[in-house]
């Protein structure tokens, strides 16, 4: 069983094998998250995504890259729902964090970071976004032996820790 750990920081700077990235579904950076993890990464980072989704990626579907400048090895991406677009099927949020560590195991990563997928942008309900991620990692079948919850605000990161105790 994997080790969910909450942390305050920037997703940008965690050592771990992989940093998952709330991208959209052009794959082709944006803001939030996804414009920070470009900017951090470089060049390569995109260029790894128009090779390997030149269409682009579904909603709740994940696939990896290149980390290009960032101290982790890879960046796997996944595009959550839209909350604020209508996108509200609890499911899709939940399949982002499911698909995310399928593509972390058939990397042999052991360790990854996340962020909370669909809470910034897309508007997902802040408490139900905390509590689909927790749940879903806590009880996801993995070979990931640490998990990391990364919150760039104190007051998300209290929240995440929180809840994160909660699960344990």
């Amino acid at each position: 069983m994997a080790r969910i750990i909450a942390i305050h920081g920037d997703i940008t700077e965690q050592r771990v094998d992989a940093i998952v990235n709330a991208a959209n579904r052009a794959m082709r950076g944006g803001g939030g998250v996804d414009g920070a993890i470009h900017r951090a990464g470089g060049p390569a980072i995109l260029d790894d995504c128009i090779t390997r989704f030149p269409r682009g990626l579904d909603t709740a579907d994940a696939g990896w890259t290149t980390a290009g400048d960032l101290p982790s090895r890879w960046v796997i991406h996944t595009v959550g729902p839209n909350h604020a677009a209508g996108e509200r099927d609890r499911r899709l949020l939940v399949s982002c964090y499911r698909r995310s560590l399928v593509v972390a195991d058939e990397l042999g990563a052991s360790s990854i970071a996340f962020p909370l997928i669909s809470a910034g942008i897309y508007a997902w309900p802040l408490d139900d976004a905390i509590d689909a991620a927790v749940a879903t990692l806590a009880n996801a079948s993995t070979n990931v032996d640490e998990i990391r919850l990364v919150s760039f605000t104190e007051r998300t990161h209290a929240l995440v820790a929180a809840r994160v105790e909660r699960e344990l």
